[in-house]
């Protein structure tokens, strides 16, 4: 890793906080141990309520944010409130701290205007795309109005915006060139490999078996995208239909959709075969997700989900766990043989596919094992980190615009 000592980099991130956002943290700390002075705004969250704080020689900024958003008035109050929190702290940075280049963090793509604010005196603006928002909107309300040619636009601003980009795989580069218009020489992928000194096997705990004999694992945002209704269909399917009292689900994580989620759960019946955990720690994700049997990735099948690469599934494969998942795009990319593909939208299939693998302790080792080295051999972040910083050389070089 080249020394880069001197340079200043302000990372703006808006849907999560750090160091709960895994891929913003490690491109921190990567940047960190590489020289660079890194500051980060983003909001408040669970666990994670200090306006200021520094780990790791990483100064990080908090913000409140006045809701959590659902619908799209929620949504407009929730990035505008973010857009002005993180324009004040960057004042407040800037004159505290100072920074070269500003590192967007989408969603929202409204941080370009605090980046095209920057780059008037001199400051770089690169963009980390983490979602494709328009595809994004569609999937939470099943239309392309005005709303998604606003988002469109906002897209096409913030690539047009930006001197580099940074897309997390082959989809999301093709729709910044194409769709965003930025010159391919300067969209540099950065996948979002797990990180090995975080995602860590630890020892089986029994009581996330609820007495049964198997457990079935998730780790995600609950949000409608997210397919987790489709999920507690396939369960229904397993208790009701093939008569399967012996699995346990838990399902680790938080978002908008978690309480009627639960509810549902309740409603048909499954509330003693889930257990929801809510948005948590590593030391409870990972104890979790250690003692599963089987993990599930249960995406409803959209051109978002298609395109995007699941954080979820390179930590499945990265403990050593078989998946089940629909058949999508990235996802298959990622997991390869790891995973068993059901057929788009069938939760009697997905449900299927899980009891196949539940049922034969063989293949589930073998697919657990293609999956571990998949991750140690090509998709862990340690692969990735340089990539990182290739692209930030290349922003600093005479040639980025």
């Amino acid at each position: 890793m080249m020394a880069s000592t001197g340079r200043r980099v302000l990372i703006i991130v808006e849907n999560l906080p750090v160091p709960f956002d895994r891929r913003v943290w490690s491109e921190a700390t990567t940047l960190v141990k590489a020289g660079y002075q890194v500051s980060i705004i983003c909001p408040k969250g669970k666990g994670h309520t200090a306006s200021y704080e520094v780990i790791d020689n990483i100064h990080i900024y908090r913000h409140s944010l006045p809701l959590d958003a659902d619908g799209v008035l929620g949504y407009a109050l929730e990035y505008s409130a973010a857009l002005f929190w993180e324009f004040v702290l960057s004042l407040k940075i800037a004159w505290q701290r100072g920074f070269d280049v500003i590192h967007a963090c989408n969603p929202p793509d409204t941080i370009f205007l605090i980046g095209g604010f920057y780059r008037l005196f001199g400051k770089k603006f690169l963009f980390d795309h983490h979602d494709i928002n328009p595809e994004l909107y569609e999937a939470k309300f099943g239309r392309r109005d005005f709303g998604w040619k606003l988002m469109v636009w906002l897209e096409r601003l913030t690539f047009r915006t930006a001197n580099r980009s940074l897309a997390t795989n082959e989809s999301y580069r093709d729709i910044a060139i194409s769709r965003g218009g930025m010159d391919p020489d300067k969209v540099h992928i950065v996948r979002s490999g797990p990180n090995l000194d975080r995602v860590r096997e630890v020892e089986p705990d029994p009581k996330w078996r609820n007495g049964r004999r198997f457990v079935v694992g998730y780790v995600g945002v609950i949000g409608k995208q997210e397919g987790l209704d489709l999920l507690l269909e396939s369960i229904a399917h397993l208790v009701k239909v093939r008569n399967r009292h012996d699995i346990q689900f838990v399902i680790c994580g938080g978002g908008p959709e978690l309480d009627a989620i639960k509810a549902e759960s309740a409603a048909m019946g499954l509330g003693n075969y889930v257990t929801f955990t809510g948005r948590c720690p590593d030391e409870t994700l990972f104890s979790a997700l250690s003692t599963s049997d089987v993990c599930v990735n249960p995406d409803r099948p959209t051109a978002m989900n298609d395109k995007s690469t699941m954080n979820k599934i390179m930590e499945y494969m990265a403990l050593g766990k078989p998946v089940v998942q629909y058949d999508l795009r990235e996802g298959r990319f990622s997991a390869q043989e790891a995973s068993l593909y059901a057929t788009c939208t069938d939760p009697a299939d997905f449900g299927d596919k899980i009891a196949e693998l539940l049922d034969d302790p063989e293949r589930r080792a073998a697919m657990g094992a293609l999956g571990r080295a998949r991750v140690q051999n090509e998709l862990a972040w340690d692969y990735e980190a340089p990539k990182l910083l290739a692209a930030y050389e290349a922003l600093f070089s005479t040639r980025s615009k």
